[in-house]
């Protein structure tokens, strides 16, 4: 694990807790805030408040009484380092507690931009009439890859380039268009400077790969790397990371950090100038028993 400077998680927990509000309504539950999105688009989660002491086991039964009473996911994320207590206290309270390796950029590890086999990269231009429909193919990219786990191939068939078999263009363009305040609020918060969204396109399939920035001064998390499970072991994935990263960088951004799923996805992002630093803790309730 990367040497961490001593202000670097207090950056981090402002980030967290300034990112949201520009786009939610903020209820204060005992040590928890409640970020309530307003509008369409991804939903938010809890995490402790900033300055508070550990939250305890009732602040998050109360809160998920609160989740599901507003329709919401019972969803709750915090960084271990800041709050280590909270992964007990989280557990007691009936959540499964994801582990997420916690990475930062090293600028000078960064990797150049380098070209893609078989696509180019280019960032969605909330101007462009094409926006509602590449916006929406990022997205459908970023679900369907989440949901299909990436398959572990034999080396001979990632040394043949061999694609892999899984969701590909036309499960990604099953559906209608978005609706259109999504696309509204989307242009919105494009249009601010503060999120961007990198897409790599392949000839014959168009958007293949897809990855998120979304920043708060001088802060940004890279989020939403995902390829589409037929475009995988192509570099894609890799490559888009460090693009948006090296644009940030020349933004004026000077910590640029992000979370991975497990140990093998953060092997990739420490290839490209991520050096891991802590630990992201995301919680939802525990799955009942069979």
């Amino acid at each position: 694990m990367a040497p961490v400077d001593s202000g670097l998680f207090d950056r981090l927990e402002r980030f967290y807790d300034a990112l949201p509000r520009p786009w939610t309504r903020v209820e204060e539950i005992g040590s928890l805030v409640l970020f309530i999105r307003e509008g369409e688009g991804w939903p938010y989660y809890a995490r402790p408040r900033l300055g508070s002491h550990t939250p305890s086991a009732a602040d998050i039964i109360d809160t998920r009484a609160r989740q599901r009473e507003l329709g919401l996911p019972e969803t709750f994320e915090w960084v271990h380092e800041t709050t280590p207590d909270l992964l007990a206290v989280a557990r007691s309270a009936g959540l499964d507690v994801l582990l997420a390796p916690l990475l930062v950029l090293d600028p000078a590890a960064l990797v150049p931009d380098l070209p893609l086999r078989e696509a180019t990269i280019r960032y969605l231009d909330p101007a462009a009439a094409t926006f509602p429909a590449d916006l929406r193919a990022s997205r459908a990219v970023g679900r369907l890859g989440f949901a299909a786990p990436a398959y572990q191939a034999p080396l001979e068939v990632v040394e043949k380039g061999l694609v892999i078999d899984g969701a590909g263009p036309a499960e990604r363009d099953a559906g209608g268009p978005l609706p259109a305040e999504a696309v509204r609020q989307a242009r919105e918060m494009f249009d601010g400077g503060d999120f961007l969204t990198a897409v790599a396109e392949a000839p014959g399939e168009g958007i293949v790969a897809t990855a998120t920035s979304q920043r708060s001064g001088d802060v940004a998390e890279v989020v939403g790397v995902a390829t589409l499970p037929s475009a995988r072991r192509r570099g894609y994935a890799s490559q888009l990371t460090a693009t948006i990263a090296g644009r940030l960088l020349k933004d004026g951004v000077n910590l640029v950090f992000l979370s991975a799923g497990d140990d093998d996805v953060a092997r990739l992002y420490t290839r490209v100038g991520f050096r891991r630093v802590g630990t992201a803790c995301i919680a939802e309730p525990a799955a009942a028993p069979l």
